[in-house]
């Protein structure tokens, strides 16, 4: 009993830090938003290397890259995008069990190049640790992408 009142404790204490707030996210200075402390968000432009996940490379027009995200984003469930721009995609996930909201990020400043770098972040809204889902889920989608176009690493 007394291990079932710890853990009951323990699950509200971490509860209690966690917030609903919509972070503020979207480019400055042509940077995502850092990194919190806490080891629930990756980020390509991040500096250090628990945060550090590599960008996203590929060929192809603005246009055509964001239209490659989009498809690929259509396949994962829980997902909603919320703001899409020229250089600029953001998705919200949703956990299932929770409910609990990531967001990800997509950002590719180069939009006259050959070769496009595409920054991402996936930061997780509330709690501490994701259990690395947040760099998972990237990984994923970088997976699913290759399918569209060969040249991405």
């Amino acid at each position: 009993m007394k291990k079932q009142i710890q853990i009951v404790l323990s699950i509200l204490i971490l509860l209690a830090g966690c917030t609903k707030v919509i972070p503020e996210l979207g480019i400055k200075n042509g940077q995502l938003p850092q990194c919190p402390v806490a080891p629930n968000c990756v980020s390509s432009q991040a500096k250090d290397k628990k945060h550090y996940i590599d960008p996203i490379l590929t060929a192809g027009t603005a246009l055509e890259v964001k239209n490659h995200i989009l498809k690929v984003l259509t396949n994962f469930q829980r997902a909603k995008v919320v703001v899409t721009k020229n250089n600029y995609i953001r998705v919200e996930f949703t956990s299932t069990v929770f409910h609990f909201i990531d967001d990800v990020e997509f950002y590719f400043p180069d939009t006259k190049a050959e070769e496009m770098t595409i920054h991402v972040r996936s930061a997780s809204r509330t709690g501490y640790s994701d259990f690395g889902v947040n760099r998972k889920r990237i990984e994923e989608i970088r997976s699913k992408l290759k399918k569209f176009n060969a040249k991405i690493e």
